[in-house]
């Protein structure tokens, strides 16, 4: 199959196997019967393949993580309620007390705060490495005691790029595994597997969802990792994703392609604009050869997805009158929406961080992260340019 064609079938073609229903359906259910009780001590025991609880297991979300697994050609997926639950759970399948974290900054502010404020408390030791030169700094730290390199990339919300492939190389010198957020990226444009991660992880809430209407978090890799994350991070902490919920991502995954050639096409024309526009100071997408690592988001992106970061002359002041002036874009958090979304890092997904830490992370008072959509570029720029002449 053709990628296309991949987005909208999955690694067989439609028709689900009982029914032959041509959407997956949706197993709105807890609980599942047995025909006896030696067919129900038999599944348990995983003797005979089934299903008998959803927080262990079900068809729908299974179908989602067959898929995902697929598309980003990886072993086996595990799905989970929330990215932030699907980040959570690879840190404490992976990590235990006296282990080493290295992470790229800046990075998720969520992420931030389960790096700094909770797994100190679990006495993992969390240091940060800069994306602007993640694989030099990464060359200094590393050590016998790192156990995990987290790497977000593009890293939000300054859109840095780190070379995945590097890093594995790197990290797998020491025996540490590789974790990829590779959500503002998306499977479409970008493989970490491929470039030899070991894990690669997507908040499903952005793109694969596409949407704004369903929270979801899916990890991609190898089957051992998968079966303790089931087993133990699913069954036990209980972060399941829901059959609706999983449902409504299988959707999505089937519009994702079509959606991510236009996200594509869209981010690279209103990044051109704002990167001319006299009122803008700087302009970080990976599609421009301006930025400073164009060279690696070519060898490692397919495309360069809709994330843009910039920074307005007039400072914090100028992006609360962008933002107050907007007429198509909306102000709001997340990404990864058909709908052009727009907000603010230092005040909203990234409150969490310290002043010292901002400027640490490049995270500037004037900067704006933008999250472009997939409606008509023309209309996108029009309504960025009239606010713009407010400022």
């Amino acid at each position: 199959m053709r990628e296309f064609t991949k987005y909208v079938h999955g690694k067989e073609i439609l028709g689900e196997k009982f029914t032959r229903s041509l959407s997956v359906p949706i197993y709105q259910t807890a609980i599942f019967t047995f025909s006896s009780a030696e067919e129900g001590a038999s599944i348990i025991a995983k003797e005979k393949e089934g299903y008998f609880y959803t927080r262990l297991g079900n068809p729908t979300i299974r179908a989602f993580e067959e898929k995902m697994a697929f598309l980003e050609e990886g072993e086996d997926a595990c799905a989970f309620a929330s990215g932030m639950a699907a980040i959570s759970a690879v840190i404490f399948a992976l990590i235990k007390t006296g282990d080493e974290i290295l992470a790229s900054y800046p990075i998720y502010g969520c992420t931030y705060t389960l790096f700094t404020s909770i797994l100190p408390n679990f006495g993992v030791k969390v240091e940060w490495l800069p994306a602007r030169n993640f694989t030099e700094e990464l060359k200094r730290k590393i050590s016998k005691k790192t156990k995990l390199v987290f790497i977000e990339t593009p890293t939000n919300p300054t859109v840095e790029v780190i070379d995945i492939k590097e890093s594995s190389e790197i990290a797998h010198r020491y025996g540490a595994k590789v974790v990829v957020d590779n959500t503002f990226a998306t499977t479409f444009n970008q493989k970490p597997l491929k470039l030899n991660a070991d894990i690669s992880l997507h908040s499903a809430t952005k793109y694969i969802s596409g949407h704004g209407d369903t929270l979801g978090g899916i990890v991609i890799g190898d089957k051992e990792t998968i079966k303790n994350l089931k087993e133990n991070l699913i069954r036990n902490f209980g972060g399941v994703l829901s059959p609706f919920n999983a449902w409504l991502l299988l959707r999505g995954l089937k519009t994702m392609a079509l959606r991510m050639s236009k996200h594509n096409e869209n981010g690279l024309k209103v990044a051109q604009f704002l990167e001319n526009h006299p009122k803008v100071k700087k302009v970080s997408y990976p599609g421009l050869s301006s930025h400073p690592q164009y060279e690696i988001a070519k060898k490692q992106m397919s495309g360069f997805s809709s994330m843009i970061a910039f920074e307005l002359k007039g400072g914090r002041e100028a992006g609360r009158k962008l933002m107050n002036n907007i007429k198509l874009c909306v102000c709001a958090v997340s990404l990864g929406d058909t709908a052009t979304l727009i907000e603010h890092p230092a005040s909203m997904t990234h409150f969490s961080y310290s002043k010292e830490d901002l400027e640490k992370s490049g995270i500037s008072e004037g900067l704006v992260r933008m999250s472009v959509g997939i409606e008509d570029a023309e209309d996108i720029i029009e309504d960025l340019e009239q606010a713009l002449a407010k400022i």
